[in-house]
């Protein structure tokens, strides 16, 4: 017989929260899709291909959330976005 032996360790893991913000672009009747996808590549670095399916769920349901992340990353990018024309806040 063999005797098994049960080793229970416990670890305990620090979690560590971090607060994410987003940036919220709402549609406006001003700007075209070209200004928009153009500005979010610039404003929140989105590739060709992200800028314009964010610029076309803005158009069908009036807001979309384009960039998440902390507060001081996106502060900047907001402010390019409406120095650009577009409505956008950080939520």
């Amino acid at each position: 017989m063999s005797t098994k032996e049960k080793i229970s360790e416990e670890l305990l893991l620090k979690e560590e929260v971090v607060t994410q913000n987003e940036i919220v672009l709402y549609n406006d009747e001003v700007n075209t899709f070209d200004h928009v996808i153009d500005t979010l590549i610039t404003a929140c670095e989105h590739t060709p291909e992200q800028a314009e399916q964010c610029s076309i769920i803005v158009h069908h349901n009036g807001k979309c959330t384009v960039k998440t992340g902390l507060y001081d990353d996106l502060k900047p990018r907001c402010s390019m976005l409406l120095e650009a024309g577009l409505s956008a806040e950080i939520v």
